[in-house]
């Protein structure tokens, strides 16, 4: 099989995604993510999607990675998913800042 569902095939997936969210908002400002409904919704739907993924990752995977904030990524999928209508963009706008640049400096160096 060419497309053997293991952690390399979710790590690389979630890779991709923390990929397109900096591609998507390299220097863009907290207003100008707020404004763009497209590119927010498109943006926490990767942020869920990163969440999907690494729930995947074998255990034994994410305890040899134990770096990896593992609870928090799962924490900001419940916030977007539970809160969807009510969502804190300054958090968002937060984690696509700061977070997401420092996980796919982590992850990416994983495979």
């Amino acid at each position: 099989m060419d497309n053997v569902k293991d952690d390399a095939y979710y790590l690389k997936k979630i890779v991709n995604d923390l990929k397109f969210i900096i591609d998507h908002t390299h220097n863009i400002t907290v207003d100008e993510i707020k404004k763009n409904e497209v590119l927010l919704d498109s943006v926490m739907f990767r942020l869920i999607q990163i969440s999907e993924n690494s729930e995947r990752l074998a255990y034994d995977f994410k305890m040899r990675n134990s770096e990896v904030p593992w609870r928090a990524i799962k924490g900001m999928r419940n916030r977007i998913v539970h809160e969807y209508g009510d969502v804190d963009l300054t958090v968002i706008f937060d984690a696509v800042v700061s977070d997401v640049p420092q996980l796919y400096k982590l992850l990416s160096g994983m495979f």
